[in-house]
């Protein structure tokens, strides 16, 4: 064996890896969201439930992926940044879909049938900040535009604070206005789980922020 196929070996296939793998988890966290959006803003339960059924398939995917990525890294000497943070970045990502597929399931198996301007309103926050995560993970495979990366990390910041502000104006609203007790814990468990998602998202932007001080 020649030293240029030695080199080849240990050399990570990069394009055909990890920063594929990455695009297509946050793309999933896109469609899930996207789903999201349209369940708790549709009023057939018939289509809310097969758009659930849409969600849970996503998950599965999700998951399927960051298994992918742990593989990847067993496999692969060398890698194109931290081992670790290549790690946690697949795991927070694999989050937000856990989270995003945890709050559909429970408006499911609850039975919830009127989606309020709060469980909206986050549904809406959790797109805005998969819609920035994709954009970010879509430039790290080259780190040239550190800048997108790092506005984009901004912003989800930004969502994760106004998520925050959201939610807890609509546990306050709970504990105001809701009479029936087993209602109020239903809702307050579906609004946490949104809420844990933009959290997530906001983990995930973190881990990027480290890459880039450590890579760029």
């Amino acid at each position: 064996m020649s030293l240029n196929s030695i080199f080849q070996y240990f050399v990570p296939k990069d394009k055909k890896t990890f920063f594929p793998l990455f695009e297509q988890a946050a793309s999933n966290v896109v469609a899930m969201s996207t789903v999201l959006v349209e369940a708790v803003n549709s009023n057939n339960p018939a289509t809310r439930e097969e758009l659930f059924r849409q969600i849970d398939k996503l998950e599965n995917k999700g998951d399927e992926l960051t298994h992918q990525v742990y593989l990847e890294l067993g496999k692969n000497f060398i890698t194109p940044f931290d081992r670790e943070d290549i790690h946690t970045l697949a795991t927070a990502i694999d989050d937000i879909a856990d989270y995003i597929h945890g709050a559909a399931n429970r408006m499911n198996l609850y039975k919830i049938d009127d989606y309020n301007e709060h469980i909206k309103k986050l549904s809406e926050l959790i797109l805005q900040a998969a819609n920035d995560l994709e954009k970010a993970v879509r430039e790290l495979k080259d780190l040239r535009n550190v800048r997108a990366i790092a506005d984009s990390c901004i912003r989800i910041n930004s969502v994760e604070n106004q998520a925050d502000y959201v939610f807890d104006r609509a546990v306050a609203d709970l504990f105001l206005y809701e009479t029936d007790a087993i209602r109020l814990i239903k809702y307050k468990e579906i609004l946490a789980a949104l809420e844990t998602a933009t959290d997530m998202c906001e983990d995930a932007a973190n881990v990027m922020e480290s890459i880039l001080i450590k890579n760029a």
